[in-house]
C-alpha cells in the first residue's frame, strides 16, 4: 500500500509499505477514505524527530470503510462505514470507565511513563503505524472504531477523530457560563473549532487571536470577534478586556502549544535537538525540554480573575516554568490534556446528523491525494495558501 512515511526533519515522503494485517483476534483493516493532517503532526515534522524512526507512518485522524475484521469481532462487518479515534483505548479498563480513553490502562506506553498509546505517533505514544494511508490496522474493533452511517459525505464525520472532541473537550473544561465569554488563542483547525463549539454551547463573547489574515476572516465569517496579535502586540489585553466588561473573559483556550512564536530562546533550544543524534535528543528533551510558552503565559494573562485556562495545544517540555504566583493571585483553574475522544461522541454526533451547527461540511480548506501528502505538510507549517485543514483522499 502506499503511505505517508517519516524520514527525517521536515521529510515526509509517500512510500510503498506492507499492507496491514489482523494480528489479533479483534483487530480490524479499515480501508481509509479520507484522512487529516493535524497541526500536531508538525511537531513530528519539525521538533520531535529523536522519538521517531525512518518508515514510521504518520497520521491520526483517519476514517474509511471496514475490509476485514478478527474473529472475536462481532460488532463490525466488511462495508461498514466508520471514523478511528486518534488514542487507542480499550473500553473497559478503569480508565476508560471514567471517561478518560487517553490514559487508557491496556495502551499506556509504561517505558516512557506516557498515557495512552496514539495513531501515528513517536516511540513515545507506541510507535503505532499511522492514518496516512490507504489501509489501517485498528485493534478494539469491536468498541475503538465509530460507525457512522452511509450517505453524507467524508467531510461530514472524519472530524470525529480527533478535531470535534479535542474543541468540544478544551470548551468543556473550560466550564463557560451561559452567557458567558471566551478567547481563544490560535484559529488553526482546533481554535476555529473551538470557537464553533462554544457559540454552540452558549457563549455570548466569542474572541478568536491568531497571526494569520485568512484564520482571523473566518473568525469574523462566524459572528466572532477576531483579534490580530500583529496589530495589538502589547495591547492585546486592553482589547480583549474592553469586549468582557473590562475584567477578561471568563476562560481562555490556548490552542497553539509547543511552537507558539514569542521565545527566539525557546525555539532555538528546541532547533538545537533535532542537531543532536537520537538517544541524546530524546534524553535532553524527556528531562530538560522546554516550549515555547507564549500562548500560554499569553492565556494567564487574558483571562480573568477566577476564570479558567483550558489547553488543547500539546506541549511538550520536561521543565517549562510557570508563573505560578500570577496563577495563584489569580485564583485560576487550569485543565489540560489529549482528548478523550470516545467520551464526547454522544455529544457531538447528532451535531453531524441533524443538520450542519457547527459547519464541518465546508471546515476544510484543502483536499488533496495522499501522494501530494509532502507538499500539504510544508504548505500548512508555512500557513501558505489559507491552508487551514487538510484533508487527503489516498
Amino acid at each position: 500500500m502506499r503511505a505517508l512515511t517519516w524520514q527525517g526533519k521536515r521529510d515526509v515522503r509517500v512510500d510503498t509499505v506492507p499492507d496491514p494485517v489482523i494480528r489479533d483476534d479483534d483487530d480490524v483493516i479499515v480501508r481509509i477514505t479520507t484522512t487529516g493532517l493535524c497541526g500536531s503532526d508538525l511537531h513530528l515534522y519539525e521538533v520531535l524527530g529523536a522519538f521517531l524512526a525512518p518508515g514510521d507512518i504518520l497520521g491520526h485522524e483517519p476514517m474509511g470503510v471496514v475490509e476485514e475484521v478478527g474473529p472475536a469481532v462481532t460488532a463490525l462487518r466488511p462495508g461498514d462505514r466508520v471514523v478511528v479515534p486518534f488514542n487507542i483505548s480499550c473500553g473497559s479498563c478503569f480508565m476508560c470507565g471514567q471517561g478518560l480513553h487517553s490514559q487508557c490502562e491496556t495502551t499506556q506506553v509504561r517505558e516512557h511513563g506516557t498515557g495512552a498509546s496514539l495513531f501515528g505517533y513517536t516511540k513515545l505514544y507506541g510507535q503505532v503505524p499511522g492514518g496516512q494511508a490507504e489501509y489501517l490496522r485498528v485493534p478494539f474493533g469491536d468498541s475503538l472504531p465509530i460507525p457512522v452511517p452511509d450517505g453524507p459525505p467524508d467531510e461530514r464525520f472524519v472530524y470525529l477523530s480527533d478535531v470535534l472532541p479535542t474543541a468540544w473537550q478544551a470548551v468543556a473544561y473550560a466550564a463557560v457560563p451561559p452567557g458567558g465569554s471566551i478567547a481563544v488563542l490560535g484559529l488553526g483547525p482546533i481554535g476555529d473549532m473551538s470557537c464553533r463549539i462554544a457559540a454552540h454551547r452558549g457563549a455570548e463573547t466569542v474572541i478568536g487571536i491568531d497571526l494569520v489574515p485568512e484564520r482571523l476572516e473566518r473568525a469574523r465569517r462566524r459572528g466572532f470577534h477576531a483579534l490580530d496579535l500583529k496589530e495589538y502586540g502589547g495591547d492585546l489585553s486592553d482589547a480583549v478586556r474592553s469586549l468582557t466588561g473590562g475584567r477578561g473573559p471568563d476562560a481562555v483556550i490556548d490552542a497553539v502549544g509547543m511552537e507558539a512564536h514569542g521565545s527566539r530562546v525557546a525555539a532555538a533550544a528546541q532547533g538545537l535537538t533535532t542537531l543532536l543524534p537520537d538517544a541524546l535528543a530524546a534524553a535532553m528533551m524527556k528531562r530538560a525540554g522546554v516550549d515555547r510558552l507564549a500562548a500560554l503565559h499569553t492565556a494567564i494573562d487574558l483571562v480573568r480573575r477566577g476564570g479558567t485556562v483550558s489547553v488543547s495545544g500539546v506541549y511538550g517540555g520536561a521543565a517549562d516554568p510557570l508563573p505560578l504566583l500570577t496563577m495563584f493571585d489569580k485564583q485560576l483553574t487550569l485543565r489540560m490534556g489529549q482528548a478523550n475522544v470516545l467520551r464526547w461522541v454522544d455529544d457531538i454526533l447528532p451535531l453531524l446528523t441533524e443538520g450542519d451547527p457547527l459547519g464541518v461540511d465546508d471546515f476544510a480548506t484543502h483536499r488533496l491525494p495522499l501522494e501530494q501528502a509532502p507538499d500539504a505538510y510544508a504548505m500548512f507549517q508555512k500557513k501558505r495558501d489559507g491552508a487551514v485543514k487538510v484533508l487527503f483522499s489516498p
